[in-house]
Order: structure tokens, then C-alpha cells, then sequence
């Protein structure tokens, strides 16, 4: 099945280590329709059932290679297409329970023809109570209910 959120059920899931998990991994599309180079990204915030996860905690996985934040956004020989998928993966010793979860990403990008402007310089915080979808220059929240189904076991 397709999925047309930024945001993808497909891939949400607890991360373990040693047989205990260690956190969870978020799966995003791309919304812009070009692709970009790793290293235009400002980053993710990443919030689930109203707990803000901070920027060190978050990393990401795009061609079998993860990034922290700061790395991403130095990338510059990294290309995100649009078919790609970028796995987020956020550390919480003991992961998320099984259920449905509260899922907001929050992803900007700097467009390299774009006049600069008063944007930050990272992106803020995710927020659900700002329904801002993520447009086509991937600024914006995106709020979904994924469901983590299953315990996997590493």
C-alpha cells in the first residue's frame, strides 16, 4: 500500500539492542517533489503522545547510513530523492508500548533558490496543536496516528 503522509506507518517500530529496546524508528518521504541534497535539511523535532524528544536524540538513516543532526545538515554529497525514505530514529530506553501513538515531525528544509529570510537555523520544536501539514519545501508539522504493532525483539 502507498502512503501519501510524509509521515509512514509502515516502518514504525521499537529499536532493540541486546534485546532491549533502546528506542524507535519513524519512517518520512521526502514532500518535495525534486529530491534535495542531505546537508539543505534544518532538521527534525520529534514529539509522540505530547513528549518532545531532543534534538540529540534524534538521528537519521538514509542509504544505509545514519547522521545526527549536525552531520545531515553537512552531508553535502548525500541526495535525498523523492522515492527515498528517510528512517528517523529517536533514543527512549524501553521504546514506545504497543498501541496507537501521537506521532508530530516537524522537518525543514533551506531551498537553494530562495532568498534567506527570517527563518531559524534549525527547525523548531514539533507541535500537533500547530496542524501545519508539511508543504512541498517540507516546512511544517505533520501530525498522524501510527499504531506500533508488534514487540520485535533484536
Amino acid at each position: 500500500m502507498f502512503d501519501f503522509e510524509p509521515v509512514q506507518q509502515l516502518g514504525f517500530k521499537n529499536v532493540f539492542q541486546n534485546g532491549k529496546a533502546t528506542g524507535f524508528q519513524i519512517r518520512q518521504k521526502l514532500p518535495y517533489y525534486r529530491g534535495i541534497w542531505l546537508s539543505m535539511s534544518k532538521g527534525w523535532s520529534v514529539m509522540v503522545d505530547g513528549e518532545l524528544f531532543p534534538r540529540e536524540a534524534i538521528t537519521v538513516t538514509l542509504h544505509g547510513k545514519t547522521y545526527t543532526q549536525d552531520e545531515a545538515q553537512k552531508a553535502i554529497d548525500v541526495h535525498w530523492g523523492k522515492l527515498d525514505v528517510l528512517t528517523i530514529n529517536v533514543a527512549k530506553p524501553g521504546g514506545l508500548k504497543m498501541g496507537m501513538h501521537q506521532v508530530t515531525v516537524n522537518w525543514m528544509q533551506r531551498v537553494s533558490y530562495s532568498a534567506p529570510n527570517d527563518e531559524p537555523k534549525i527547525t523548531p520544536a514539533a507541535d500537533p496543536n500547530k496542524p501545519r501539514r508539511m508543504s512541498e519545501f517540507g516546512n511544517g508539522n505533520s501530525t498522524v496516528d501510527l499504531v506500533m504493532l508488534t514487540e520485535e525483539r533484536g
